[in-house]
Parts: C-alpha cells; sequence; structure tokens
C-alpha cells in the first residue's frame, strides 16, 4: 500500500488519469475500426516531431524564468534559417545542417534580446513572454514579406516577392520513394535515417529519436557542468545563488538563449517531417502544446527534468492524435478540438495552481 502511495504522489493523479485515457482510447480503437499499428505509427511520429520543441523548456524553467510562452521567437529564428538554407540552395542533411546553424545564430540574436528583456521584469516573465511571443509573430508577419528573398520555392509566385504561407521542402530535406504501383511518398530525410519498418503501417523513425536522444543528452550534460548548476541554482534559490556570488542576470540570460536555440532546432526536425515551413502566425500554434506537454510530464514553474518532457511528449501527442479518430469513429461527432483546449488550457490552470512544487 505504502508503494502504491508513493508511486501514486510521485507520478501524479494527472498523468495517471491521462495515461489510463490514453491505453483505453488504444483498446477501444479495434472496436471502431482504427488499427492499432496505423494509430502508434501516429504517435511515434508526433513524439519525434515535437519533442525538441518540448525539450526547449527547460532550461528556462530550470533558471526560474518560468514557462516559455515566448518559444515563437526560438521558431521563427529556426523558419529564418530554415528559409535561408533552401535560399542558398543546401539539400539533404547538408540542408538540416545548415537550416540548424543559421537558425542557431538567429537563435543567439533575438533570444540574447529575449532574455535582456525578461531580467527587467523578474516575476512577470510568463506574462510579458506571451506578448513578445504574439508580438515577434506580428511584426516578422512584415518582414517575411519584404525581406529579399528569390528561390521561386519560396516566394509567391504572383508578384515573385514575399514569402509564401507554406514552403514546401520535399526537393530540400525530403526523399522521394516511387513504389511499383506507381505511387509515391516522401518522407523527412531525418525521420527515413535508420528508420525501423514493423509492417506496412508502422514505421518507427529511428533519425528523429535518436536526433532527440543526441538533443537531451546535450541538455542533461549542460546541467551537469558548473555553469549548467549555477542556473539550476539560480532558479531553485535566488537568494542563496546571489549570496555565492552567481551572477542571476547572466544565468537567467543563458538559459534564455540556450532554450531559444534548442526551440530553433526543435523546428527544424518539425519542418523536416512535415513537409513544409509554415509562416506568418503559424509559430503561434507551437507554444501552448509545448506547454502542456511537459507540464502534464510533471514539470512545475521552477523544476523539469528530460523524463517530465518524454512522458509529457507521448501523453499530450498520444491524447491529440487517439481521441479525434476514436470518438469520430464511435460516435461520428468530432469534438477533437474542444478535448484538445481542455487537455491544454487545463494542465496549464492545474500548474499555475503549483507555483511552489
Amino acid at each position: 500500500m505504502y508503494k502504491k502511495q508513493n508511486f501514486i504522489k510521485k507520478f501524479g493523479w494527472p498523468r495517471i488519469i491521462i495515461g489510463l485515457f490514453l491505453i483505453g482510447l488504444f483498446i477501444i480503437s479495434p472496436f471502431v475500426g482504427i488499427r492499432v499499428d496505423q494509430s502508434l505509427n501516429d504517435v511515434i511520429g508526433r513524439f519525434g516531431m515535437f519533442s525538441v520543441l518540448v525539450l526547449s523548456m527547460v532550461p528556462m524553467i530550470q533558471s526560474g524564468c518560468g514557462l516559455n510562452f515566448g518559444l515563437p521567437v526560438g521558431v521563427i529564428s529556426g523558419i529564418l534559417g530554415g528559409v535561408t538554407s533552401i535560399e542558398f540552395g543546401f539539400t539533404g542533411f547538408m540542408g538540416i545542417f545548415m537550416a540548424i546553424v543559421l537558425g542557431s545564430l538567429f537563435a543567439i540574436l533575438f533570444g540574447g534580446l529575449y532574455g535582456i528583456l525578461l531580467n527587467q521584469i523578474k516575476g512577470d516573465e510568463m506574462l510579458i513572454a506571451t506578448y513578445v511571443g504574439y508580438s515577434f509573430a506580428a511584426l516578422m508577419s512584415i518582414m517575411w514579406v519584404v525581406l529579399p528573398y528569390k528561390n521561386p520555392v519560396s516566394v509567391m509566385s504572383y508578384g515573385g516577392s514575399g514569402l509564401r504561407q507554406q514552403i514546401p521542402v520535399s526537393d530540400y530535406w525530403m526523399n522521394k520513394t516511387v513504389f511499383e504501383d506507381g505511387t509515391s511518398k516522401t518522407v523527412g530525410i531525418l525521420s527515413e535515417f535508420l528508420n525501423i519498418k514493423i509492417n506496412e503501417n508502422l514505421m518507427i523513425p529511428t533519425g528523429m529519436i535518436l536526433f532527440f536522444a543526441l538533443m537531451a543528452f546535450i541538455v542533461w550534460a549542460f546541467f551537469k557542468t558548473k555553469l549548467g548548476t549555477s542556473i539550476t541554482a539560480v532558479g531553485s534559490n535566488p537568494e542563496y545563488a546571489k549570496s555565492a556570488g552567481i551572477n542571476i542576470n547572466k544565468m537567467r540570460l543563458i538559459s534564455v538563449i540556450f532554450s531559444t536555440v534548442i526551440a530553433a532546432i526543435g523546428i527544424i526536425v518539425y519542418q523536416q517531417s512535415y513537409g513544409y515551413i509554415q509562416l506568418y502566425t503559424s509559430p503561434l500554434a507551437f507554444t501552448f502544446q509545448s506547454v502542456a506537454a511537459i507540464l502534464i510530464g510533471g514539470a512545475s514553474l521552477n523544476k523539469a527534468s528530460i523524463v517530465n518532457v518524454i512522458v509529457g511528449t507521448i501523453l499530450f501527442q498520444g491524447i491529440l492524435t487517439m481521441t479525434p479518430i476514436v470518438i469520430n469513429g464511435a460516435l461520428n461527432i468530432d469534438v477533437s478540438e474542444v478535448l484538445r483546449l481542455i487537455v491544454t488550457n487545463g494542465m496549464i490552470l492545474y500548474a499555475l495552481t503549483r507555483r511552489n512544487d
């Protein structure tokens, strides 16, 4: 009984309930005509697409800056890197590598400005970060029209200037496979790298999972260093950190830049799998999904771990993937958007009531 109570306390009722609900959806799915292997394929694929974006939440949480509602700053940095890589004609793994390098450089610049701003408004970071994300997305919606990109794939066809709402990456970051029956399929080169095909409906995107493992190891190793320990101390007890001679503003600034760089890399991983670079207001769509995922995983406002990222991403993306297809198959009623809003905003609200956990 003690072990059971200890497990419940450690794992938390919200995650237990959501986990049981997700398992229930998988059990029900065959009875409403939905293949379990296809559903697993979708959940695993979405984990690979979103995991690095969720990972970007960890540095800012650890430094006490709270949940990164300014995630669009990093996402837009990655988009800039991707568009610029395509503009120069880089393809294959070199194209993704150059997108990551360029996106990281933009993220260091924008993340530095973002971090300086957050240092001026300690205590209200999440509120101001939300405004920063929306404002930066609005500013860049203007810049996408005036920036001097010329690649025909990227620019609007009718004007020859200004970037499209969606820029396809199929000729740059994806491989095309033609089957015997004449049909074809394009898959992101990172998703296809070392992939494991279980059957026609289930494929493990080993490349994306290994890339997430690499990024997770980098974050874990960073927080084992003296610098990472100082950042954690600032987030856990600012007064103690200050008395120990730690420069609080500097540590917070580094964490914001680090978080922004990871977000820039994360959106590139997402784009090569999705097949398009989405511009204008699209970066705003990733914020609440990433915030809710890490909260579902068990993170609080000043403490997060790699385990929180993994558990949260699986649970959240699993719910978003399975709920609409199972309920639609059973009731022919589309409640996916309603459930998405309940889960996303409900978990954020729940976490905000646990400020000192």
